[in-house]
């Protein structure tokens, strides 16, 4: 074959590769945690092109009419691939996609599955808050991503829920539930009544450090809260395991929190400044948590500022 018959075929093969439209997404693994219940492992990472910021779990539950995806991933090309995971399971469609809370690698997958007959549900603070972040999710998510944030856009919530909030897909209910801030000021629970399968969003952190960006009293309150929610049989953390047991996933973070607060209140006590808080506050804990030294100080931060106005 000649140079020039080379490039001739070359040039007809990606022709039709474009008329064919781009190649599908492969889809993410999945685990089915329960009957129709799917859930995708996040990675204990920070966002980066590799992982398209899949560092959060999430998940989808399949009734007899209609399938919920809960959280959509860090980046329109995850969304896509949870969209694919959905497609291997089932041709319901998708009615409704619940947004946790507003921090990127939960929502920036939203646009992957907007679109009409489908309901983008959030707590009734989501819009708020991920408007005045907006800017600076998509340029960290370009900084972090690079080509691979390419189509990512901010999509948020059209139905909104203050309290509690009852969906149906089918002879299959799911119990949303809006909480006062803890985690953030946005955070929202989905418990699968059939099977006692609650997605806890990052409301329950295992393995991975909490990371605090709502109230520190708030989140122990949240915690102690949702040890008195009826119906309980295992729960999908927000970064974690694809699921674990009940009540004893929140043992552990329970504990941070708990030295975070005991802490830092002996430290404003002491008069030691935010600095020197920060330097000293919750070291005990380094060893038992991912992603540690990214997040503890900020941690101590923010519940500095929180306590010293007790």
């Amino acid at each position: 074959m000649s140079r020039r018959q080379a490039l001739g075929r070359a040039l007809a093969l990606g022709l039709l590769a474009a008329a064919a439209g781009p190649a599908e997404d492969p889809p993410l693994p999945v685990a089915e945690v329960a009957p129709g219940i799917f859930v995708f492992h996040g990675a204990h990472e920070e966002a980066t092109a590799g992982n398209l910021g899949g560092i959060a779990n999430l998940g989808f539950v399949v009734g007899a009419e209609a399938v919920a995806v809960i959280d959509t991933g860090g980046s329109l090309a995850e969304g896509r691939r949870l969209l694919a995971a959905v497609r291997r399971q089932t041709d319901l469609p998708v009615r409704h996609v619940i947004d946790t809370h507003f921090h990127p690698d939960h929502v920036l997958g939203n646009a992957a599955f907007a679109g009409p007959g489908t309901t983008i549900i959030g707590h009734a603070n989501l819009p708020r808050g991920l408007g005045a972040r907006a800017d600076s999710y998509l340029q960290g998510l370009k900084d972090a991503l690079g080509d691979a944030a390419a189509g990512t856009e901010i999509v948020p919530p059209t139905l909104l829920v203050r309290d509690r909030l009852t969906l149906d897909l089918g002879g299959r209910p799911l119990a949303l539930r809006a909480w006062p801030p803890a985690h953030t000021d946005a955070d929202l629970t989905v418990l699968d009544t059939a099977t006692g399968t609650l997605f806890a969003g990052d409301l329950v952190f295992l393995q991975r450090v909490p990371a605090i960006d709502g109230s520190l009293h708030g989140w122990l309150d949240a915690i102690a809260g949702l040890r008195r929610e009826a119906g309980i049989r295992q729960v999908v953390p927000g970064h974690g395991p694809v699921t674990a047991d009940w009540p004893g996933a929140l043992d552990d973070e329970e504990r941070y929190l708990g030295v975070i607060l005991s802490e830092t209140r002996a430290a404003l006590a002491a008069g030691r400044s935010l600095d020197q808080a920060v330097a000293t506050v919750g070291r005990s804990e380094r060893s038992r948590w991912r992603l540690f030294d990214d997040y503890n100080d900020r941690n101590v931060a923010t519940a500095y500022t929180e306590l010293e106005w007790e």
